[in-house]
């Protein structure tokens, strides 16, 4: 796996290279890791056709976990992001982000249009996130993952010990695998990410998909926000899902997916 420092700050960036052709770099959610793409059946079929680079953003998986919420800005994000692709050799690549990772892949094709192809959102959002991940994961979520760790985490979200289903053991395993004060300070920077202006999202030239679950309020609506405003993007609303449940099944996203990215 490769490990390159951060221009930030010099933490550890890891991340995996898979398959050959045009090249699509996949952006986890908060308090995830590159895993999820595997996991819930992502990464084959868009190997098949791509080459895909699968980023553990900082704070997650095995890069580097500051514990500082200056430390997670989207600057930060970013900058870590085209080290990656230089790292790579790569000049030009489509981003796929859930989330979190949707919020970055858009930070950087408006900050960077000349080094995105294609930008796939995923559950995310332009909007200002304050009070967001209260409404994502459980009220006071950041005080008590400061406080109490991941295993409370997973318990106000009904992903205590006794979960038995295959995607609820998954992403138990997921968060109590992450590092309680990294997640404390990462939910702390984005409750503080202020919101992306209009005008910004007019001016956007790369090519967009936008996709959120029908139940998942007010991402589906902030999305569909987004597409509506910037040239040429579409919308795609996925029936019945929430916020947590984006990105499976993998089926019906891919459907849409990889004839985009083709």
């Amino acid at each position: 796996m490769p490990v390159i420092p951060s221009p930030v700050d010099g933490i550890d960036l890891r991340y995996d290279v898979t398959g050959a052709g045009s090249p699509v770099v996949l952006l986890h959610g908060s308090v995830l890791s590159r895993a999820i793409w595997r996991g819930l059946g992502y990464l084959a079929p868009l190997a098949a056709e791509h080459r895909v680079i699968r980023v553990d953003l900082r704070g997650h998986g095995r890069s580097g976990k500051p514990d500082d919420p200056a430390a997670y800005t989207q600057d930060a994000f970013v900058a870590d992001l085209i080290a990656v692709l230089d790292a790579e050799g790569i000049d030009r690549a489509a981003l796929v982000g859930y989330s979190l990772g949707a919020r970055v892949a858009l930070t950087a094709a408006l900050r960077h249009p000349e080094r995105v192809t294609r930008l796939v959102s995923l559950g995310g959002s332009a909007a200002a996130q304050h009070g967001a991940v209260d409404q994502v994961f459980y009220p006071g979520v950041i005080d008590s993952v400061r406080e109490h760790g991941m295993e409370e985490f997973c318990a106000e979200q009904g992903l205590g010990p006794e979960v038995t289903s295959r995607r609820g053991a998954a992403t138990r395993a997921a968060f109590l695998a992450a590092d309680p004060a990294a997640m404390a300070a990462l939910l702390a920077a984005t409750d503080a990410t202020p919101a992306i202006p209009e005008e910004d999202l007019c001016a956007l030239a790369v090519p967009s998909l936008w996709m959120a679950g029908g139940d998942d309020h007010p991402r589906c609506e902030e999305s569909r926000e987004s597409a509506a405003v910037i040239p040429g993007a579409r919308f795609v609303e996925l029936p019945g899902r929430t916020h947590g449940g984006t990105l499976s099944p993998a089926e019906p996203v891919l459907a849409e997916v990889l004839p985009f990215l083709r």
